[in-house]
């Protein structure tokens, strides 16, 4: 598996465009626990991160509009 990559098992640090870092941890849909950080990879944010690299800037389709994130760090 590519290690710049957003992929399952990545822990990755965002900053939203509107302030605020935050890490989640991306897992398959039957671990996820969004309470705690762990998104899985079906949910909008967790297709919106997949395979994206450092830097990227993705955009996540939320009920309130699109809000858009900065990755700035995965780690395994």
């Amino acid at each position: 598996m590519p290690t710049d990559q957003v992929t399952i098992g990545s822990t990755v640090t965002v900053t939203a465009a509107s302030g605020g870092s935050r890490s989640f941890k991306i897992v398959g849909s039957q671990e996820a626990d969004a309470m705690h950080g762990i998104i899985s990879e079906d949910s909008p944010f967790g297709k919106a991160l997949m395979n994206h690299r450092e830097g990227d800037t993705v955009t996540v389709n939320a009920p309130a509009g699109e809000i858009k994130y900065r990755i700035d760090k995965i780690e395994r």
